[in-house]
């Protein structure tokens, strides 16, 4: 801990009430005197830089370099993927790999390399480290992407983790994307990034907050290529950003400058060199397939901090029932537990839950759990006696149980770094199971105390298992929502195994994509706010996590009807599309904006599950292949630097284009289009990218664009599927890729292909699955044949 978390506590006490506000203040003094008992004073320390080279081994996909006071070890894996690591860091263990480290590639090679330097020659890249320690990336051609400088460290006289910096350079018209989910993204302003998952002590909008997601993942694009580098470490840390300028300084250029600063642990790096899509699949190889998400979960969801009672909850399901209004999922919070306890349910306000969780099912309506990792620290209760029992909370140095203050009130935290632990938590949603839940939210898992103050819970010297190799919360603090993600999939997996687990997380690290996805807690409402809910996605999908979306109208106060509506709108469009009402925001149910908002909602919500056949499409694809549902514009053309730089629309998959509204009083907007003919799909209008064009933004919907010779999954006005097929123009081809819902099990989907071309006049569709060809087994609709 340090003065920043005793500062939030301080300025809590106004906020949160003098009673719970001194709570709060007295657990952030007790952590302060935690980590003065248990973390030595850093004292003295000694600076180290590698020295010069002296000698090179050759090993399997690399080999190791070694110099005057440093090791350096390189691997390039069989998937292209390069790995290097100092004094003695390898790629394991590692929290962000799915498994074991890839094999590593036997046609790489280590030779000598120029003044006295080395290199590894592979067939998609080539690493070059100097005789002073300094390593250049740079592909097949030698056109150089990166180059780290030579690393510092400080190491403490008397012992100890030493903090270490990276300096890197990249090309001066490169672009920064990623760093997990920021308010401030996509393109990452110059600027300090802070590593180090926060609970929101407020609101924020657009550039501002500290994220209560981060990873360090980079994805750097420039004219000269993409490539992906990830900092395999969960210490503290912080990224220096500063673009670079061509043609600064008498026609020099500047190049861009990353640098990082950790305050311990180990100096490894993954670099992936591609175009955005190969990247992508290379990460999700290295930190697993991304979880597919059950149909229903890319509907609708309805959710509010306290609904009070089963009553209410259904009132809300028959408000949106009455009006049309499409709802797939509707969430609970803590308010249903009994006092806040995690894993019991208030038997007078939820007398019968199993009961209406049964009534909503067969309404198709799903219930979703929250589940805090915060235990409440009273005898009494079953889930804290057996823990207790079995020894699985978090203990200080001294061997205390450290205790915080949560919503429950004083409360003891499971350490998910451990195995024994995690099965022991999984075991635990047999009970949310019984009751009738379908999908669990996790929240408040940074872990942090109350959501409005965003403090840290644990003392940084509070003791965690780490799988058994023992360490401090330095280590694991950003790394605990992650293993309780695990705990909850795998134990979910193992109660129900016949249907895939859902649950999302509001923290997590690089592999959060394994278990399932997140949501941007802590958004400003504000027009500033709607815009951050967009970064915080494109952000997040670049990192390898594709399923996320905000809270529609943001997390305090109530939005005005116009900025709900755009903000609905977009959200339509988004993987995870969950309306939720949080404390002192009122209520967020559509009706409560008036009767136009209300149809333009009903709109926004039909076409959502119109397309709901393209959303499961995308969520298989992303398994298979690792790219998000929603891609920045430049995402198959990186190398347009117009398109680098346009950051208020997105591509929903390759067929679409959606450029939300996101200033007050719209009616149109101008749209960076990437190359190719686009068709406004409320019009049929065509459009030729590359370029900018405006058009049409009524407050009924937000501009749409269908890609030429697209072909977009969509459910008939039966329920069945259909296809929607965009003409291409004309000596063109165009085709896209079909996933019929295979349904919540384990199945795995058959892909369908279909091919668009001209044939005389006419625009038809060849279809393709496992050996059978033939005209599509679905009804086609082609539009654009009269584009205007």
């Amino acid at each position: 801990m340090d003065g920043r978390d005793l500062v939030r506590s301080v300025k809590a006490i106004g906020s949160a009430g003098a009673a719970r506000g001194a709570r709060t203040v007295w657990a952030a003094w007790r952590r302060w005197r935690a980590d003065a008992k248990g973390l030595a004073p850093r004292g003295a320390e000694r600076a180290r830089v590698p020295g010069v080279v002296r000698e090179a081994v050759p090993g399997p996909g690399g080999g190791v370099v070694r110099f005057d006071r440093s090791e350096l070890r390189i691997l390039v894996a069989v998937n292209g993927a390069v790995f290097w690591g100092w004094d003695g860091a390898g790629p394991e263990p590692s929290y962000a790999l799915a498994g074991r480290c890839p094999e590593p590639d036997p046609r790489a090679v280590l030779e000598p390399d120029k003044d006295g330097g080395w290199r590894v020659v592979a067939e998609r890249v080539t690493v070059a480290v100097s005789r002073n320690g300094a390593i250049e990336v740079c592909t097949p051609g030698g056109v150089p992407l990166r180059r780290d400088l030579p690393p510092r460290w400080w190491e403490p006289a008397g012992g100890g983790p030493a903090r270490w910096m990276q300096r890197s350079e990249v090309a001066a018209d490169a672009r920064f994307f990623g760093l997990g989910g920021r308010p401030s993204g996509p393109r990452l302003r110059d600027g300090v990034h802070r590593l180090w998952n926060t609970g929101p002590g407020r609101a924020s909008g657009a550039g501002e907050g500290p994220p209560h997601l981060t990873m360090p993942v980079q994805l750097v694009v420039a004219d000269a290529g993409t490539h992906l580098v990830f900092r395999d470490n969960s210490w503290d840390g912080a990224v220096t950003l500063r673009e670079g300028a061509e043609g600064a300084g008498s026609g020099h250029d500047r190049p861009g400058v990353s640098e990082l600063r950790m305050e311990g642990g180990p100096l490894r790096c993954w670099v992936v060199v591609g175009t955005p899509a190969r990247v992508a699949l290379v990460w999700a190889s290295l930190t697993g397939a991304p979880a597919v998400p059950p149909a229903w979960a890319l509907g609708h969801h309805h959710a509010r901090s306290a609904f009070g009672s089963e009553q209410e909850v259904r009132a809300v399901v028959a408000g949106h029932h009455e009006r049309g209004l499409p709802l797939d999922a509707v969430h609970l919070g803590a308010d249903h537990f009994e006092a806040h306890q995690v894993f019991t349910v208030d038997r007078d306000r939820f007398p019968k839950l199993p009961v209406l969780a049964e009534e909503l099912r067969r309404d198709g309506i799903r219930l979703v759990s929250v589940v805090d990792p915060a235990v409440r620290a009273a005898a009494g209760h079953a889930v804290y006696d057996e823990g207790t029992a079995r020894d699985v909370f978090v203990r200080d140095a001294s061997g205390a149980v450290v205790r915080g203050v949560a919503r429950p009130g004083e409360v003891v935290f499971p350490d998910f770094t451990d195995g024994r632990v995690r099965a022991w938590w999984g075991r635990l949603y047999a009970e949310r199971l019984e009751q009738g839940f379908a999908g669990f939210r996790h929240d408040m898992d940074e872990p942090t105390s109350f959501a409005a103050f965003g403090e840290a819970t644990l003392p940084r010297s509070a003791r965690h298992a780490l799988e058994g190799r023992g360490g401090d919360h330095r280590e694991a603090h950003n790394v605990y929502a992650l293993c309780m993600a695990r705990a909850g999939y795998e134990g979910l997996r193992a109660l129900a195994p016949e249907v895939r687990p859902f649950l999302f997380s509001r923290s997590g690290w690089a592999g959060l994509q394994r278990y399932g996805g997140t949501w941007s807690d802590g958004v400003a409402t504000g027009w500033p706010g709607l815009r951050a809910s967009l970064s915080v996605v494109l952000g997040l999908g670049l990192c390898g996590v594709p399923y996320s979306g905000p809270d529609v109208g943001g997390c305090d106060g109530t939005p005005a009807p116009e900025l709900y509506l755009r903000w609905f709108q977009l959200a339509s469009y988004l993987p995870l599309f969950r309306t939720h009402a949080a404390p002192r925001a009122g209520r967020r149910e559509p009706w409560e904006f008036g009767p136009e908002v209300l149809a333009h909602a009903r709109a926004a919500l039909l076409e959502r599950r119109r397309l709901l056949p393209y959303f499961v499409t995308l969520a298989h694809l992303a398994r298979r292949t690792g790219a998000p549902y929603v891609r920045p514009v430049w995402w198959g053309t990186p190398e347009d630097r117009a398109l680098r730089d346009c950051e208020d629309a997105f591509l929903l998959g390759d067929g679409l284009l959606v450029a939300p509204v996101l200033e007050p009083g719209a009616d149109r907007r101008a749209v960076r289009l990437p190359p190719g003919r686009w068709y406004d799909t409320a019009t049929e209008r065509a459009y030729q990218g590359p370029g900018q064009v405006v058009v049409e933004a009524p407050l009924s919907r937000i501009p749409v664009l269908a890609r030429g010779g697209a072909v977009i999954p969509v459910r008939g006005d039966q329920g069945g599927l259909e296809l929607e097929v965009w003409a291409p123009a004309r000596g063109r081809a165009g085709g896209g890729l079909v996933v019929p819902d295979p349904g919540d099990g384990w199945e795995e989907p058959v892909i369908e292909r279909c091919a668009v071309r001209w044939r005389d006049r006419r625009v038809v569709v060849e279809w393709e699955r496992e050996g059978e060809a033939g005209h599509p087994p679905y009804p086609v609709r082609v539009r654009g044949l009269e584009p205007r």
